[in-house]
């Protein structure tokens, strides 16, 4: 029997790449590992606690009343003699059933982006229940809003963004090197309990990170998309290929656009009041009504009011499985539909996207969702803390500079992890500048140590 063994050049290669490899890899862990697991930390509070905050915010989101619920037109109404300020309705997110409460959104200029004040009214006797502030197309309540703001930026505005871009942008190159060294390196069949502590731990570290490894790589790219530097790449290439997502365009092109002067409403220094939105008020069960007809079929909806020169926009915010996020403009005058985004006409890849993003986010599959990303979150975390703890063991002898490593591969080698280095840096801004001053620390360290 014949046995398949490497050729020299081939095994020499390796013997070269591997050390490199490792030694990167260490780096990466070292320096970029607080930044990933503090993004962990933060995901797994996100996604663990929906349910809590349903229980924390009970009085608001649910009534015990009984009885026919009063027209939607009447509940904006309410909300709006409730609130007794210069406050103008922006929205409004019906009761899903009978027990649940309405939210009535209103625009608060001392918000911030994606924030809304928000009143939340019994349907049946229009009693209001609470007066929160929400966030986002989800409507995430008080709770979790400064959750996400954790995980997104360290409650450190947009210069805390960066943190979790660093951390979303460095975590594939970790997996990706992770995987490699698992592949090439030597296969040593013992049992676990047989093996000394530190082979244990880097037994332990390995296996966690192959067996995470594709859920790990599709939370950075998802993550990535969210992100300021690297998002804005993102979008121009989704741009150029196509992959935008479709939306419905709320603009009323020609003479519909002034129709409204027709209807009592022409006045044109009202309609640049906030307050002109209001007077829209009283067409929101027929809009309900018309977007219910148009196929807008989900519970789960958000009635726009119509700025001037708009139209209405109703738009279903279920993202659970199947993902129900149609979107309907329709005419303040006329009622009728004039544009329409359909999930189902979606291409594959913004499908994919926002499948992507709602998994992410822990909503896509339910509770199992949430458990996938706890459990994920909870090995990336255990698999730091062993990257930690094997280099903590080995000092000093694991701070070996990055560059003697990188000395000793061929030149063809070095040329193309140099070119690989700046194409990545240039689609991952903030991987390359990081990676930028991670080579002048290895410098600096290699011309001090000589």
């Amino acid at each position: 029997m014949t046995h398949l063994t490497e050729t020299p050049r081939a095994d020499g290669a390796r013997a070269t790449l591997r050390p490199f490899l490792l030694r990167m890899h260490f780096h990466i862990g070292l320096f970029v590992g607080p930044f990933i697991f503090v993004a962990a930390l933060t995901g797994l509070l996100y996604v663990l606690t929906p349910q809590i905050e349903t229980w924390l915010y009970r009085d608001a989101l649910f009534t015990d009343s009984t009885g026919t619920p009063r027209s939607l037109a009447d509940q904006a109404q309410a909300a709006r003699d409730a609130l007794g300020a210069d406050l103008a309705v922006s929205a409004v997110r019906p009761a899903t059933g009978p027990g649940r409460t309405t939210r009535i959104m209103f625009s608060d200029p001392s918000l911030g982006d994606s924030e809304n004040r928000t009143l939340f009214i019994d349907p049946v006797t229009l009693a209001v229940r609470g007066d929160l502030t929400t966030y986002g197309t989800t409507g995430l309540l008080p709770f979790r809003t400064r959750l996400d703001y954790l995980h997104r930026n360290l409650l450190l505005g947009n210069v805390g963004r960066y943190y979790s871009e660093l951390a979303a942008s460095w975590l594939w190159v970790a997996v990706l090197g992770g995987l490699a060294l698992w592949a090439t390196g030597p296969r040593r069949r013992r049992k676990i309990a047989e093996m000394p502590p530190p082979q244990r731990r880097r037994w332990l570290h390995s296996t966690i990170g192959v067996i995470l490894s594709a859920v790990l790589l599709f939370v950075s790219v998802t993550g990535l998309t969210w992100s300021q530097q690297a998002g804005a790449r993102i979008d121009a290439l989704r741009s150029e290929l196509g992959w935008v997502t479709p939306s419905a365009s709320a603009a009323l092109d020609g003479p519909a656009a002034s129709a409204g002067d027709h209807a009592g409403h022409g006045d044109h220094a009202n309609h640049h009041d906030p307050a002109a939105r209001e007077d829209r008020l009283h067409q929101l069960d027929a809009v309900a009504a018309a977007a219910r007809a148009g196929g807008i079929g989900s519970p789960l909806v958000e009635i726009r009011l119509p700025r001037p020169g708009q139209a209405w926009v109703v738009r279903e915010y279920d993202r659970r499985w199947p993902t129900q996020v149609d979107t309907v403009a329709i005419h303040p005058d006329t009622l009728q539909i004039t544009s329409r985004a359909d999930f189902a006409t979606f291409t594959l890849i913004p499908k994919l996207i926002r499948w992507g993003i709602d998994a992410h986010m822990g909503v896509l599959f339910g509770v199992a969702n949430q458990i996938l990303m706890a459990g994920l979150a909870i090995g990336l975390m255990v698999m730091i803390v062993y990257g930690y703890r094997m280099w903590w063991t080995r000092r000093p002898v694991a701070d070996e500079p990055l560059w003697k490593s990188w000395r000793r591969l061929s030149a063809g080698q070095r040329v193309l992890w140099a070119v690989l280095a700046v194409a990545v840096g240039w689609a991952l801004p903030v991987l390359g500048v990081s990676l930028a001053l991670f080579v002048a620390r290895d410098l600096l360290q290699g011309r001090a140590t000589g």
